[in-house]
């Protein structure tokens, strides 16, 4: 990572894949890059998904299980300075570069994670993993669970991918506008 100075912990990591509504799958599929949106779970150091039983997703997982997933927490736009202050800077060449770095920027959270891919055979993790995706993405619905997850889990395969790594990075700043560096989190 280049910008160790935003660098965040491995937990930080975890919050932001248990709140991002998806993640980007990324594999290699032959020579080409391939990538696709998942709604992904993450239950302790292992990620799980689902999808139909073939397809180019499944053969190119077959082929090739390593594979990268990126998740993007909350995203915001920072208003580090009053429009008095922005006018003052802007009457200052030497101050230009807090227009770069303070006001034309976002605020972001980011967890990257590589790993390989392996499909859950058994029965009592494959139930155990779609009852977790739903509880995420359709947690209002659960009381249909049984019946939905006995009708379709014979035409799902579920995934499972053991995060061999993990990185995080944030941008955020604190109340007075100073960026909170090297993981700060006051």
């Amino acid at each position: 990572m280049r910008r160790k100075d935003r660098e965040m912990g491995r937990d930080f990591g975890y919050y932001v894949i248990d709140k991002a509504r998806y993640g980007i799958l990324s594999m290699i599929d032959g020579d080409e890059p391939y990538g696709i949106p998942l709604s992904i779970v993450r239950h302790e150091e292992n990620l799980y998904f689902h999808s139909a039983k073939d397809g180019r997703k499944v053969c190119t997982l077959t082929n090739n299980p390593s594979v990268s997933v990126a998740f993007v927490g909350e995203i915001r736009i920072p208003d580090n300075f009053t429009e008095e202050e922005l006018k003052e800077i802007a009457s200052d060449e030497s101050k230009a570069i807090l227009l770069i770095s303070s006001v034309f920027t976002t605020e972001y959270e980011s967890a990257v994670i590589k790993g390989k891919v392996e499909i859950v055979e058994d029965e009592e993790e494959r139930i155990k993993a779609m009852r977790l995706i739903c509880e995420k993405y359709i947690p209002t619905k659960m009381k249909y669970f049984d019946m939905a997850i006995k009708a379709g889990l014979k035409r799902t395969n579920i995934y499972r991918i053991r995060m061999e790594e993990i990185k995080s990075k944030r941008k955020r700043y604190d109340k007075q506008g100073k960026e909170m560096k090297y993981g700060r989190m006051k």
